[in-house]
């Protein structure tokens, strides 16, 4: 989970509206090397008018109606800080008008610099529970024992 209060890495679906759903007239977007799809979007519950985050999306099939992309989320002036967790779905707007959705499965944040930001490793939380050594090395191989009952037992 990310608190998103500065630009995010997304990874996930884009499923495009139809003309007949409200979406974009020309259908899909046609991304070339050169150029990113950039929008605007926003993260429900918040709306176009009170949460609105630019866009920009790359890798996605060509004139596809549904699929597999990567993009960059960038909060807008004076926003809030909203939660981009896998699952969540951002609504691609173009002005206030829907016009896709993206399903977020993979987030990251990014640094100033726009390279991605290494998150520190989680301290180890203190439960109150001692250890009383390391486990032994040797452990014998529970899935043997297994596979051996198993075969013992249909013969």
């Amino acid at each position: 989970m990310v608190m998103m209060t500065g630009s995010l890495s997304i990874r996930g679906m884009v499923v495009w509206l139809t003309p007949q759903q409200g979406g974009r007239v020309s259908g899909p977007p046609e991304p070339d090397y050169d150029y990113d799809y950039t929008a605007t979007a926003f993260l429900p519950p918040r709306t176009a008018e009170d949460g609105q985050v630019g866009i920009a999306l790359r890798r996605f099939a060509p004139g596809a109606w549904r699929s597999g992309a990567e993009g960059i989320l960038v909060p807008g002036q004076g926003h809030r800080a909203q939660q981009v967790v896998p699952g969540c779905v951002v609504v691609i707007t173009e002005g206030v008008r829907p016009v896709g959705f993206f399903t977020v499965e993979e987030v990251q944040a990014l640094a100033p610099d726009g390279t991605l930001a290494v998150p520190k490793p989680a301290e180890p939380a203190i439960t109150g529970l001692t250890t009383i050594g390391p486990l032994p090395t040797d452990t014998p191989y529970r899935h043997s024992t297994a596979a051996t009952r198993w075969t013992a037992a249909a013969n």
